[in-house]
C-alpha cells in the first residue's frame, strides 16, 4: 500500500486571494493529493501527496505553469534526506515558513571554550528571504516589459516605420506568461481568469493595429500585480518581525541561581520546560517563564503592546521577546519554543485567513459571475453596434477591448483580504490577538459586551481580609483551605495559598481534589473530606446558622467575596477576600458606552458583592450564575443583537464559545485563550473597546476599498463608451484602483485607537 508524504512548499508569487484559489483548484485535480492547505499570508502550500499517483516533479511543474515558483521547505519523513536531517530549524517552524530570512546554519553551542557546529537543516538552507521587489519574478517582469516598451518607443525616433514591429514584439513577449497562465487556468475549469482578460485585450489591440497601446497595457498590468505583492508583503512583515524578537540563544543556568552556578550558552529552541536561564540587563527573555530570582523592569511592548515597562519579581510571568531593562533575572522556562506567546501569536494570526470575513466570502461569490459578465458585455459592445446599427467596426472593437481591461477584478478581489490582513497585523502590534477575518468583522457589530468579574473587571489579585474560625482556630482554618486550593490556578485559590505561605503555615497534603464548577472545590485532607465553596452552595449541602448568615451578609455588603470551609458534618469557618476593580475598567466601560455598546457583568459571585462592584463601575449586573446559566443568558442576549463575552477562566470557556465573539484576557487560562476568537495580551480591559474600534476601522477601510475599485471602473466605463478613454488609460482603471486599495489598506498598519 502506498503512503502519502506531507509536503510543505514556499510558493513565491502566491500572495493574493485569487492566487490561492488558483493553486487550490489545480492541486485539487491531482490524484493522490489530500489535506490541501494554502496560505497567502505565509505563501505556503501544505498537502499530503502520494507520489506513486502524482510525482512531486509533476506538482512543481504545474505550479510553475501557473506562474509560481515552488520551493520545498520540508523533507518527507522516511526519505534519505530526512533521515540525514532529523531536526528541523525550530525558528523556521515558528515563522511558519512565511518568507522570513532563515539562517543557513543553526546557532553555535558553546561549552566552555569548545564550539559545536550543528548541521544545517533542509529548511535553513532554503533561504526564503523577503526579497526586494526588483528581485521577485513579478518585479523582473515589470522591468523587462517596461524596458521593451521604452526601447520600442525610442526605436520609433530612429526608424519610425519599424516602431510598430517593436511594439508588437514587446506585446508578444509580455503577453506570453499571461497567456500560459490563462490556458492552464482554463484547463482547470476557470476560463474567465484575470490573465485571460488581459491576454485577449493585448492580442486584440495588436489585431486592430494598436500594438503600442497593447504593450502599454501589459506594462501597467504587471505593475498592478506587483503592487498586490507589495501590499501582501507589507502586511506580512508586521507579523514576521515578531519572529525576530525572541533571541536565538539562551544562557542556561546549571547548579545555582544568579551567579551560584555555571552559565552555558545554548540555542533557545533547545530549552526544555523546567530549566532555568539567566537574563542580563538589556537582554531579551528567551522563553516564556516565571522569575525565580531577581527583580527588574521588563519592556513587554514587543509582545503585548504595553507601552510602559512593568516591574516584576519572583513569581511573576515573563514573555519570550520582552526586554530586561535593568537587573539580572533567573527565569524558569514554562513553555517550549513552539508554544511561547510570540509563537502562538504568529501561528494564530497566520492561520486567521482560514476564517474568512462574511464580506470576503461575498466578494468571492460576486467575482465568480462578475468576470464572465464583463466578457459578455465586452463582446456585445464590440459586435452589436457594427452588426445592428451599422457603426464602424474599428471603433467598437477598440471599445470592447477597453471594457475587458476595465472589468479586470484585481482591485476588487484585493480590497477585502488586504484590509483584513492589515487590520489583524495592526491589532497584533497592540497586543490584540484576532483569530480570523470573521471575528474581526463581527466584533464591531456587537450590541452587548458581557464581562466576567474576577480577573476581568477586577485585578484578579484578591487579598484575604477576614478569617473567622468557627470550630477551628484561624491558622488551622487557613492551612486547611490552602491544602484544598493548592492545585488550583483560580485567583481566589492563589490568594489563599499565598496567605498561608506568608504566615509560614504548615499546609497538609490534599488528595482526591476535584473542582465543583461554579460552586467550589473539595478534597480529602488529613483523612476527612473537606469542601471550600460559596455560601449559597454550602447552605444547600450542610445548612448555615443565623449567625453565620449574618456574618456572611455583613462581609458581602462591603464588597467582599466569602467562601465557606466545611466538612460533612459542620462548618469550620469563613474566609473573606476582596478584589479591587481594575484601574482601567471605568474608562473602558465609558468608551464602550460611547461606541454604542452595552456593557454587562455576568458572574457566579454573590449578588450583593456583584452589585457593589457594578455600582462602582456603573454597569448592569447578573450574579450567582453557574456556567450553564451564563450560557442561557448569552443565548438570550444574542436575540437582541451580537454579543461578545470577555473572560479569563475555565468556567468562562463555554460562554466564550457560545457568544458571537469570545474575548480572553491575556492572563487567563489556556482553555479560555484557545476557545476565544480574540485575546487581550495585555491584562487591560481597555483592549475590548480597542477591538471594537479596530473592527469598525477595518470595515470602513473595506467599504472605501470597494468604492475605489468599483467607482474607478464606473468612471472609465462611461468615458470609454463615450470615446474619451484609450486602452492604456483603461488599464489604469484597474492598476490605479489596485494602487489606491493597496495604499488605503496599508494605512491600517499604523492604526491607533481614539480616546473618548
Amino acid at each position: 500500500m502506498s503512503r502519502a508524504d506531507e509536503l510543505t512548499y514556499f510558493v513565491e508569487g502566491m500572495d493574493c486571494a485569487s492566487c490561492v484559489a488558483k493553486v487550490e483548484r489545480m492541486v485539487g485535480t491531482l490524484p493522490g493529493a489530500e489535506q490541501v492547505k494554502t496560505s497567502f499570508n505565509k505563501q505556503t502550500l501544505v498537502l499530503d501527496l502520494d507520489e506513486s499517483q502524482t510525482p512531486r516533479s509533476q506538482l512543481e511543474s504545474k505550479l510553475r505553469a501557473l506562474g509560481y515558483v515552488p520551493s520545498l521547505v520540508n523533507v518527507p519523513a522516511g526519505s534519505a534526506t530526512r533521515s540525514k536531517f532529523k531536526k528541523l530549524d525550530a525558528a523556521a517552524k515558528i515563522r511558519g515558513f512565511s518568507g522570513q530570512k532563515l539562517s543557513p546554519r543553526l546557532p553555535v553551542t558553546r561549552v566552555g571554550q569548545q564550539k559545536l557546529q550543528l548541521e544545517p537543516s533542509p529548511i535553513a538552507s532554503s533561504n526564503h528571504a523577503l526579497k526586494p521587489w526588483y528581485q521577485t519574478g513579478q518585479g523582473r517582469l515589470v522591468i523587462s516589459s517596461g524596458a521593451l516598451l521604452l526601447l520600442a518607443w525610442l526605436f520609433g525616433f530612429v526608424v519610425p516605420d519599424l516602431a510598430r514591429w517593436g511594439f508588437m514584439l514587446a506585446t508578444l513577449v509580455g503577453v506570453w506568461p499571461l497567456a500560459t497562465r490563462a490556458w492552464v487556468s482554463a484547463r482547470l475549469g476557470d476560463p474567465f481568469s484575470i490573465n485571460m482578460l488581459v491576454t485577449l485585450a493585448a492580442l486584440g489591440a495588436v489585431a486592430i493595429g494598436q500594438a503600442a497601446e497593447g504593450a502599454t497595457v501589459l506594462f501597467f498590468f504587471a505593475v498592478g500585480e506587483l503592487l498586490e505583492g507589495v501590499a501582501a508583503g507589507r502586511a506580512r512583515a508586521g507579523i514576521q518581525s515578531l519572529a525576530a524578537l525572541a533571541p536565538k540563544t539562551a544562557l542556561l543556568l546549571e547548579g545555582g541561581l544568579l551567579g551560584g552556578g555555571t552559565v552555558r550558552e545554548i540555542p533557545a529552541e533547545q530549552l526544555h520546560i523546567g530549566q532555568v536561564v539567566q537574563v542580563g540587563s538589556g537582554a531579551r527573555v528567551p522563553a516564556d517563564g516565571t522569575i525565580v530570582a531577581g527583580r527588574s523592569s521588563l519592556d513587554d511592548s514587543p509582545v503585548t503592546g504595553e507601552s510602559v515597562p512593568v516591574n516584576k519579581g519572583v513569581g511573576d510571568s515573563v514573555y519570550a521577546g520582552s526586554v530586561n531593562t535593568d537587573g539580572v533575572l533567573s527565569v524558569r522556562v514554562d513553555k517550549a519554543a513552539r508554544d511561547t506567546t510570540i509563537a502562538r501569536i504568529i501561528r494564530l494570526v497566520e492561520e486567521a485567513e482560514e476564517s474568512k470575513a462574511p464580506t470576503a466570502r461575498f466578494i468571492d461569490r460576486f467575482s465568480r459571475w462578475y468576470t464572465p459578465a464583463v466578457v459578455l458585455v465586452s463582446v456585445l459592445t464590440a459586435l452589436v453596434p457594427p452588426l445592428w446599427l451599422g457603426q464602424p467596426w474599428h471603433a467598437w472593437l477598440y471599445k470592447g477591448i477597453a471594457l475587458l481591461l476595465i472589468g479586470c477584478p484585481c482591485a476588487l478581489v484585493l480590497s477585502v483580504p488586504a484590509a483584513i490582513t492589515s487590520g489583524i497585523s495592526a491589532g497584533a502590534r497592540r497586543g490584540l490577538l484576532i483569530k480570523g477575518g470573521a471575528v474581526l468583522e463581527t466584533i464591531g457589530t456587537v450590541k452587548t459586551v458581557a464581562f466576567d468579574k474576577t480577573g476581568t473587571l477586577t485585578a484578579g489579585r484578591p487579598q484575604i481580609t477576614n478569617i473567622i474560625g468557627l470550630n477551628v482556630d484561624q491558622g488551622e482554618l487557613l492551612g486547611l483551605a490552602a491544602a484544598i486550593e493548592s492545585g488550583s490556578a483560580h485567583p481566589l485559590a492563589k490568594a489563599i495559598v499565598g496567605a498561608a505561605a506568608a504566615q509560614q503555615l504548615a499546609v497538609p497534603v490534599a488528595t482526591q481534589a476535584r473542582a465543583l464548577p461554579g460552586k467550589g472545590v473539595e478534597a480529602v485532607v488529613e483523612g476527612q473530606r473537606l469542601a471550600l465553596s460559596s455560601p449559597k452552595y454550602a447552605a444547600t449541602v450542610l445548612g448555615l446558622s443565623a449567625q453565620q448568615e449574618a456574618d456572611i451578609a455583613r462581609l458581602e455588603a462591603s464588597g467582599k467575596t466569602v467562601v465557606v470551609l466545611y466538612s460533612s458534618t459542620q462548618v469550620l469557618g469563613l474566609l473573606a477576600l476582596r478584589d479591587e476593580p481594575r484601574e482601567d475598567a471605568t474608562g473602558a466601560l465609558r468608551q464602550l458606552k460611547h461606541l454604542g455598546v452595552r456593557p454587562l457583568m455576568l458572574t457566579g459571585d454573590n449578588a450583593r458583592i456583584a452589585e457593589v462592584l457594578g455600582g462602582a463601575l456603573g454597569l448592569e449586573v447578573q450574579a450567582e450564575l453557574l456556567p450553564e446559566d451564563k450560557l442561557r443568558v448569552i443565548e438570550q442576549l444574542k436575540v437582541a443583537g451580537g454579543v461578545a463575552m470577555v473572560g479569563d477562566g475555565i468556567n468562562d470557556a463555554p460562554a466564550l464559545a457560545s457568544s458571537d465573539v469570545g474575548i480572553a484576557m491575556g492572563g487567563g487560562t489556556d482553555v479560555a485563550l484557545e476557545t476565544a476568537g480574540a485575546a487581550l495580551l495585555r491584562e487591560n480591559v481597555q483592549g475590548v473597546a480597542e477591538l471594537v474600534q479596530l473592527s469598525r476601522s477595518t470595515m470602513q477601510n473595506i467599504r472605501q476599498n470597494i468604492a475605489f475599485a468599483l467607482g474607478l471602473k464606473l468612471v472609465f466605463l462611461v468615458t470609454t463608451l463615450l470615446g474619451y478613454t484609450n486602452l492604456w488609460m483603461a488599464i489604469l482603471a484597474d492598476t490605479g484602483a489596485t494602487a489606491l486599495v493597496t495604499a488605503n489598506a496599508l494605512r491600517l498598519l499604523y492604526w491607533k485607537p481614539r480616546e473618548y
